[in-house]
């Protein structure tokens, strides 16, 4: 076995590593996001607080991997900071089977959403150093398909919880093994793969590129015009259009989905580029005027195009950012990136779940066109990405 393929041996052995941490990890946050809309509006919460809570946490968490991200490479202390991050998930999700009220169960979901947000940028960069041997948009779509096996899973388990009880909060205690899963494969990771990162330290650039701002700009404003599933999920309990057991199914079989494109569209991103993500979008799309103008069996075809549209973003839009940014420079990038992104997705799910109570046709138009406005940005970088190279 030559030098080079015993690199990418190694590379794929440790993808696959943080791929199984990421399936257990997705069986706890995902099987929690996958009812935590409906089970909000049991505690009594509106769909428009359903809507804040949602972007709340969404922009908090990645406001914070601005910073983190920024930590991370300061400190280069990648494995302490994932570590922490993932921690916060035996606490937070399992503990949404006690409480009383939406207030409570909100402050947990923030707090879930805050350790994603500081594992985020540290574990990218430890992950964009092992995909840049097999190939970024393959290294990331490969980590994400065994990312969402969890995120598939995780909601079985809430369903089957739901079902037995026929009420949401007693299924979350259920996502204490899982979580624990979490902890002990990220162990392993560590002690199997120690050198993970290390060329980080070696400085290769000392600005992030000039394509770096509008790339954001552009996924910035996809996040915006991007659905949250939690406002989907309470227009279908709202319209009475599935029984709660499920809801939770539908998104188990969207992250199913959601795995298997993002393969698809990382091993295209490798091939095409940027370009693959405008196809995403143009699909995407479609998830908006099918989940909120039509009925049942519509609602089932926008949840896939949903799904759809999020495979096209884990394989594509972080191994974009690999592509250009030197490892030195990556934690900052995935950093600004992410806070961007989750501040542009709280304007979205604030302005989409307060178009819910005036408008749904008001709200679909306001998805669509900011959706369209990332495709035709994204476009135009097409060939400045490709230079960058």
């Amino acid at each position: 076995m030559t030098a080079s393929e015993e690199k990418r041996r190694k590379a794929l052995g440790f993808i696959v590593c943080l791929g199984i941490v990421s399936l257990f990890a997705d069986m706890t946050y995902e099987g929690a996001h996958s009812a935590i809309g409906p089970y909000l509006q049991d505690l009594g919460a509106s769909v428009f607080v359903i809507g804040l809570v949602s972007g709340l946490g969404e922009m908090l968490a990645a406001s914070l991997r601005f910073f983190s991200g920024r930590l991370a490479d300061r400190t280069h202390a990648y494995w302490l900071i994932t570590m922490f991050g993932y921690s916060m998930n035996v606490i937070a999700v399992p503990a949404l089977a006690f409480v009383g009220n939406w207030k409570a169960a909100a402050a947990l979901v923030i707090a879930e959403r805050t350790g994603k947000a500081l594992r985020g940028p540290a574990r990218d960069v430890l992950l964009s150093e092992a995909t840049a041997e097999v190939g970024h948009g393959f290294g990331f779509g490969l980590h994400s398909i065994m990312d969402q096996t969890g995120a598939v899973i995780g909601p079985l388990v809430i369903a089957a919880g739901v079902m037995k009880t026929n009420h949401f909060g007693p299924a979350f205690a259920w996502m204490i093994v899982p979580a624990l899963g979490t902890l002990i494969a990220l162990l392993v990771a560590r002690i199997l793969h120690p050198s993970q990162g290390s060329s980080a330290r070696t400085v290769t650039q000392l600005t992030l590129p000039d394509v770096f701002k509008p790339y954001v700009i552009a996924a910035g404003l996809l996040a915006c015009g991007y659905i949250d599933f939690t406002i989907l999920a309470a227009h279908f309990e709202r319209s009475q259009f599935f029984p709660k057991e499920v809801i939770p199914l539908l998104y188990a079989g969207a992250m199913g989905v959601n795995g298997l494109t993002a393969l698809i569209f990382g091993r295209l991103f490798d091939r095409f580029g940027i370009l693959v993500i405008v196809f995403g979008i143009a699909i995407s799309i479609l998830s908006l005027p099918l989940g909120f103008l039509g009925g049942p069996t519509a609602a089932i075809v926008s949840v896939a195009c949903w799904a759809t549209g999020l495979g096209a973003q884990d394989g594509s839009l972080r191994a974009g950012i690999a592509q250009v940014v030197s490892m030195n420079k990556r934690g900052s990038a995935f950093g600004y990136f992410n806070g961007v992104w989750g501040v542009m997705w709280f304007i979205g799910s604030a302005a989409m779940s307060g178009l819910y109570g005036i408008s749904l046709v008001a709200l679909v138009a306001f998805g669509v066109a900011a959706q369209i406005a990332s495709a035709v940005l994204f476009l135009r970088l097409r060939t400045k990405l490709v230079s960058q190279t």
